[in-house]
């Protein structure tokens, strides 16, 4: 589990493809600090497991099915990436529920500059489209950030100068494309209101509520 706060911004060291799979090796610093092998890192919103590492780098697999529902296979030796330990028991928890898990890969379309923040407008694709509301939580390339606005088919978020600074997401432009990861309370609720025991006014007084 995640809190969507960034801590470090990481390089891609080296890539080495697979047949529909891939090997990445990043190169940092905070995040070496307490590494053990088998720790769960987020790296652009994508939960990874450390395989192994040294004093200044770790090295994760990315499954078929990562590749294929992220922006993962873009990633290049030298590319930068947000990088965010699996959150402490103990920790404080700053964002929101981030799982790691990615929901499907977002474009940017528009830009604006607005006194100190920057807004950003995402094209999601239709089936991302239900989970998100006005005000809502989403985590984009793993940024925790707040929904300002939804339309029939794009979110629009926007950047506190320290989201700037300290993610990847600052510098992102027009037609880039971000990983996506929807709220994950909305999806239980979606998950338990289409299952087979519909929540109804009868449902709710049956058990206890």
């Amino acid at each position: 589990m995640f809190t969507g706060i960034v801590e470090e911004l990481g390089h891609v060291a080296s890539v080495r493809s697979k047949p529909q799979a891939m090997e990445l090796t990043i190169s940092c610093a905070l995040i070496l600090e307490d590494v053990k092998r088998g720790d769960s890192i987020s790296i652009n919103g994508v939960c990874l497991t450390v395989s192994t590492f040294t004093s200044n780098t770790f090295t994760v697999d990315v499954i078929p099915e990562t590749v294929k529902s992220s922006t993962m296979k873009e990633l290049k030796a030298g590319s930068r990436v947000n990088l965010e330990r699996a959150m402490p028991a103990n920790g404080r928890f700053g964002g929101h529920f981030v799982s790691g898990h990615i929901d499907g890969v977002g474009v940017i379309r528009s830009v604006k500059k607005e006194a100190n923040a920057i807004t950003k407008t995402i094209e999601l694709e239709p089936q991302l489209l239900k989970y998100m509301m006005l005000k809502g939580s989403i985590a984009v390339d793993g940024t925790s950030l707040t929904i300002f606005a939804v339309s029939h088919n794009t979110v629009t978020i926007s950047l506190i100068p320290t989201t700037q600074e300290d993610s990847l997401l600052g510098e992102k432009g027009i037609g880039e494309k971000v990983n996506i990861e929807c709220d994950l309370l909305a999806k239980y609720t979606e998950r338990i209101q289409t299952a087979e025991t519909k929540i109804s006014r009868s449902w709710l007084a049956e058990n206890g509520f």
